[in-house]
This record gives structure tokens, sequence and C-alpha cells, in this order.
């Protein structure tokens, strides 16, 4: 499956200590958006300093207004609260969504942790309805234990 084949190129980018840590971030952002065909809209956002909000970290695809959100709004900020992975294979039946696109039909967010605290989060988008399977859960969840590492 096209998530075990990336999973060493996930470790050897991380550990690429010549690249700064956001070009590293920007590397994975660009081998997920060019290797998973339902992945339109790759990113990361962080935690704002003390501030209980978001900001936008590296990504590809689609420029955003997004920059910063606010904890508990839309499905970034509803996990930076939660702790939790959120999957939504319709965006249209989530009242807290943020609209990035019209041509976004389903999102998943997943957290990354750093001696056990919600630092941030891996968000991916996709044009394609409900495209995301518990298999997707499991290697984004590898790829921001990857992260944490170098955060």
């Amino acid at each position: 499956m096209i998530f075990e084949n990336l999973k060493p190129q996930i470790e050897t980018i991380v550990l690429n200590k010549n690249k700064t840590v956001d070009k590293r971030l920007l590397s994975i952002c660009e081998l997920l958006e060019a290797n998973i065909t339902y992945y339109n809209w790759v990113g990361f956002y962080f935690r704002n300093g003390n501030k209980e909000e978001l900001h936008l970290g590296p990504y590809v695809g689609e420029p955003t207004d997004h920059t910063i959100i606010p904890f508990g709004k839309g499905i970034c900020g509803q996990v930076a609260v939660s702790n939790e992975n959120f999957v939504v294979p319709d965006v249209t039946a989530q009242d807290n969504y943020i609209a990035c696109s019209i041509t976004v039909k389903a999102e998943i967010v997943i957290p990354i942790f750093v001696n056990g605290e919600n630092i941030g989060q891996i968000d991916i988008d996709s044009n394609t309805p409900n495209p995301f399977t518990e298999a997707d859960e499991r290697f984004l969840e590898f790829v921001c234990a990857q992260v944490a590492m170098i955060l």
C-alpha cells in the first residue's frame, strides 16, 4: 500500500538536519500531496504561543485566508480542544466547519503531541467525498509522531 511506501520517505525527511524544521515540514506536505491522489491540501497548524489559537505553518495547496484559527472553531480548532483525531467525510454536514474552498468535500485532522501536550496538527482537505479510512488515520498518526521528534 502507498502508506507503507511513504513511511521510509517521511523518516528520511525528518532525519535530514541539513534542512530547517519548516523546510522538512513543507517537504512532508509536498510528499503527501504528490503521492496520495485525494490529499488536495496538506498543511500544519501549531499553537500560537500561549494563545488559545492555532497559526498556519507550512502547507501545500490553494492559498487560505485561515492563517489564525481560534481554539474550538472549525475542525482544526475543535481538535486543538479535544486532542482527538477528527475525520469529516462530508464537510457540508458540519455546523462548525470553516470553508477554505468550495471544492473541499472532506477533511481529516490529526493532533501532534510533544511530551503529552497537543502542540499542533496536520490538516488535510480532499476534493473527494468521504475518501479517508482508518488506514489514513494510522498513517497520519505515524507522520505526526515523526514530526513530534523534531519540534
